[in-house]
C-alpha cells in the first residue's frame, strides 16, 4: 500500500503541466524519471521477498529457485561501456597525422618489407659482386650495388601506388575504405618512393663521376634499361613531388593539379627505365588505375543538367558522405573538384545537392557565374564515390562535430537518419548531436540545409532526438533582422542534350567492372601472344645485332594494355548507354515553376530553418569545449565523427584517443589527414 501511494503520487507530479514547463536537460529528467524507477523496483524487490516467504513456508527446506532467478522479475543490468581495440583507435602523430592502430601495424609491416627486399637484394648482391670497369674497386661496386638495389626497393612503392586512387574501384569497399580515406596512402607511398629513386638516381651520379663513366648519363641502351629515360622520368618525378607538398598545394593548387597530370609521361619513362620485367609488378594496380580513369573518363563526356544551382538525377543511389567530382568547362576544362553531397538519395530520389564556398579562384569563378545572367552552365560529373554501408547508424548516440564548410557531409547523414526513422522499427540512434563551429553568424546559413525542400518544409519526427550546437566564433552578439541576408535559388535553363547523373555501370557496377577488368585483361594476353609469336620473335630471331629493342618491350606492353582497357571498357559503356536511351532516360524538359531561367526565386533555402530552430543553439564569442561535450556523452556506444580543419580534427582523435573515454568511436572525414 505504501507504493502503491507513492507510485501514484510520483505520476502526478511527472504529469503536472508544471513539471513540462522545468528545464528538459538530460540530468533532471534523469533524476525525476530515476524516483519513479526506484519507487517501482522496490515493489519488485517486495514482492520478490514476499514470493520467496511463501515459497518457503510451502516447501520447507526443499531447494528451490528465486523468483529473480526464474526471471519472474527482472535483475537490473548495468551498462558498460562497449570496449574498443587499441588497434582501432585514434592516434595523432606528426607528421602522420591521424592514424588508428591498425594502419600503424600496416606501415610496421611494410616498412619491414621494405627494408627486408634491401637487405636481401644486397646480401645477393655482394655475395655475386660484378666489377662494371676494369680497375674498379670493391667499394666503388658495392656503392653502385646500394644504388641499384635502392631503386629495385622503389618498385615496391610503385607496386602499391595506384590501388588508393583507383576511385570507382570495388576494392576499397571491400576493405571498408573509401576514395578519400585513401588519399594518404597514396601520398605517403609517393613520398616514401620518390624518396628512394632520388637515391637511386644521385648515387648512381655519384658512381659515374667516381669511376669517370658520365658519358653513361647520355646512354639509351639497345639491350638494356635506358639511362636518359630513367633521368628524364626522375625530373618529372621531382616536379611533381615538389609541388604536392601541403603547403604549396595549398596555396598554389593549379599549379599541383597541372604539374600532377605529367603522372603520364612519369609512368611511360619510368617503365622505359625499368623494363618489362618490373612491369609485371606494378601491372596489377596500373591496369585497375587505367581502367578506373578511362570509365571516369567516358562518364564525364556527358553534361550534367543543371537547375537551381543543384545537379538533379534520375534513380541514383548513393550513401551519406559521398562525393562527386564536378568539372565546369566555361571555368576550366581540366579541372576537376571534389565535393560532398549533401542530398540524400533515399529521401531525395529525383536531387543530388552539392554545397560549395566561394574560397580559391575556381570557386570564386563559380560563384559569379552563378550571380551572373547566364541562363545555363555545363557541368560534366564523375561519381558519386563513396562508403558502401551507413556505418553511422550501428551506434547508440552520434556526435557530428564540424568546422566550417565541414558540415556538408553531416547533412546527408541527418537526411538519412530522418529516412531511416520513418520506417517501422528503426534502428537508428537513439542521440544526434550537431556540433558545429562558424567564424561569421552568415555561415549559419549553412543549417537551412540540414532538412530537403520539395517545396514544403520537412518537419524533424518526433522519434529523431537531434540536438543543434552552433557556434559562431568572431561575432559576440547576434545579428539584426536587417543584417542577414536570405538564400536565394537561380533558375537555370538545361538544354535537350544534358542527361541526368547516373552510376557509372548502372546498379551492378561490381558485376560489370569485374567484367571489364577480367575480359580486357584476358584481351591483353591473347594480344601480347599473337604480337610475340607473329611480330617480335621473328624479328628477335633473325636479327643480326642481338635481339629485340630493350625499349620496344615495353612499348609493346603498354600499348596492348591500353588498347585492351580501352576496347572491352568502350564496348560495355556503349551498351549500357543504349539501354538508358532504350528506358527514355533522356531529359524531355523541365517545368521550372514560375520563375523564369536566369531569374532568383528569392528565399526559398530558408524555409527549412524554422523546422530546426526549436531544435537549435547558437552560441556566439565563444568556441565549442570539445572534450566536455564528448565527455558527458553517457551511452555505451558513442560514434564521434569530424570533418573540418586539421586542427579541430586532430583535438577530437586526440580526445578519442587511448586513455581517454572508451565509449567514443572516431572517424574523421577529410582529404588530408
Amino acid at each position: 500500500m505504501y507504493y502503491k501511494n507513492v507510485v501514484q503520487n510520483e505520476v502526478q507530479r511527472i504529469t503536472h503541466p508544471s513539471f513540462r514547463r522545468e528545464q528538459t536537460n538530460e540530468e533532471p529528467k534523469r533524476r525525476r524519471w530515476g524516483s519513479l524507477a526506484g519507487c517501482l523496483s522496490g515493489m519488485a524487490d517486495d514482492m520478490g521477498n514476499a514470493a520467496h516467504k511463501g515459497l518457503q513456508e510451502f516447501m520447507g527446506s526443499k531447494p528451490f529457485l528465486h523468483p529473480l532467478q526464474l526471471g519472474l522479475f527482472p535483475r537490473t543490468r548495468e551498462v558498460k561501456p562497449k570496449l574498443i581495440s587499441p588497434l582501432w583507435r585514434p592516434y595523432v602523430i606528426s607528421p602522420l597525422g591521424i592514424v588508428t592502430g591498425v594502419e600503424l601495424a600496416f606501415m610496421a609491416m611494410f616498412i619491414a618489407l621494405l627494408i627486408w627486399s634491401l637487405a636481401n637484394y644486397l646480401y645477393v648482391s655482394f655475395g655475386h659482386l660484378h666489377m662494371h670497369k676494369q680497375g674498379e674497386k670493391i667499394w666503388q661496386a658495392k656503392f653502385r650495388s646500394v644504388s641499384l638495389r635502392l631503386g629495385y626497393v622503389g618498385n615496391i612503392c610503385w607496386a602499391f601506388l595506384f590501388f588508393p586512387v583507383t576511385r570507382g574501384s570495388s576494392l576499397l569497399p571491400l576493405l571498408g575504405l573509401t576514395s578519400e580515406s585513401t588519399i594518404k596512402y597514396h601520398i605517403w607511398l609517393g613520398h616514401v618512393s620518390n624518396v628512394l629513386f632520388a637515391l637511386h638516381t644521385v648515387g648512381f651520379v655519384v658512381y659515374w663521376g667516381m669511376t669517370d663513366q658520365m658519358s653513361e648519363m647520355l646512354e639509351w641502351s639497345r639491350t638494356y634499361v635506358s639511362n636518359v629515360a630513367g633521368e628524364i622520368a626522375m625530373v618529372i618525378a621531382v616536379v611533381m613531388w615538389v609541388t604536392s607538398f601541403g603547403r604549396v598545394r595549398r596555396k598554389m593548387f593549379e599549379v599541383f593539379f597541372y604539374t600532377h597530370h605529367l603522372y603520364v609521361l612519369y609512368i611511360l619513362f619510368y617503365l622505359l627505365h625499368v623494363g618489362a620485367d618490373y612491369l609485371c609488378m606494378i601491372l596489377p594496380g596500373m591496369f585497375l588505375f587505367m581502367i578506373d580513369r578511362y570509365l571516369r573518363f567516358l562518364q564525364s563526356q556527358r553534361n550534367a543538367r543543371l537547375v537551381s544551382a543543384r545537379l538533379l538525377p534520375c534513380g541514383l543511389k548513393y550513401n551519406p558522405t559521398s562525393i562527386l567530382f564536378i568539372n565546369i568547362p566555361t571555368i576550366s576544362k581540366l579541372q576537376w573538384h571534389p565535393f560532398t553531397v549533401t542530398s540524400n538519395s533515399n529521401l531525395e530520389p529525383n536531387n543530388l545537392s552539392l554545397v560549395v564556398k566561394s574560397l580559391g579562384s575556381w570557386s570564386r569563378k563559380l560563384s559569379q557565374q552563378i550571380s551572373s545572367s547566364v541562363d545555363r552552365l555545363q557541368v560534366s560529373v564523375e561519381g558519386p564515390y563513396g562508403p558502401i554501408s551507413s556505418h553511422f547508424l550501428r551506434h547508440e548516440e552520434l556526435v557530428l562535430i564540424s568546422g566550417g564548410s565541414g558540415i556538408t557531409p553531416f547533412i546527408s547523414i541527418i537526411r538519412e537518419i530522418i529516412f531511416q526513422s520513418s520506417n517501422p522499427n528503426p534502428q537508428i540512434p537513439s542521440r544526434i548531436l550537431l556540433v558545429c563551429a562558424f567564424k561569421n553568424s552568415t555561415d549559419l546559413a549553412m543549417l537551412d540545409l540540414l532538412l530537403p525542400f520539395d517545396g514544403t518544409p520537412h518537419p524533424i519526427p518526433e522519434l529523431l532526438n537531434l540536438q543543434i550546437e552552433a557556434y559562431v566564433t568572431r561575432e559576440k552578439d547576434q545579428p539584426t533582422d536587417s543584417e542577414k541576408q536570405p538564400a536565394q535559388t537561380k533558375r537555370f535553363n538545361p538544354a535537350q542534350s544534358d542527361r541526368p547523373i547516373s552510376a557509372n555501370l548502372g546498379p551492378n557496377a561490381w558485376l560489370w567492372l569485374g567484367a571489364i577488368i577480367v575480359s580486357s585483361f584476358a584481351l591483353f594476353v591473347v594480344l601480347l601472344g599473337v604480337v610475340t609469336r607473329f611480330y617480335i620473335y621473328p624479328i628477335d630471331r633473325n636479327a643480326h645485332d642481338g635481339s629485340y629493342h630493350y625499349s620496344y618491350f615495353v612499348l609493346w606492353d603498354v600499348f596492348l594494355a591500353c588498347a585492351g582497357v580501352l576496347a572491352v571498357s568502350s564496348a560495355v559503356f556503349l551498351v549500357k548507354k543504349r539501354r538508358d536511351l532504350a528506358e527514355g532516360n533522356r531529359v524531355k524538359g523541365l517545368e521550372m515553376g514560375v520563375s523564369p531561367p536566369g531569374s532568383f526565386a528569392g528565399e526559398v533555402e530558408s524555409v527549412p530553418v524554422q523546422c530546426v530552430a526549436g531544435a537549435t543553439n547558437v552560441h556566439f564569442g565563444r568556441r565549442p569545449d570539445l572534450k566536455r561535450i564528448l565527455m558527458d556523452c553517457g551511452a555505451s556506444d558513442v560514434g564521434v565523427m569530424a570533418c573540418g580543419p586539421r586542427s579541430l580534427r586532430h583535438e577530437v582523435a586526440q580526445i578519442c584517443s587511448p586513455g581517454s573515454a572508451q565509449n567514443l568511436h572516431f572517424e574523421s572525414i577529410s582529404f588530408n589527414w
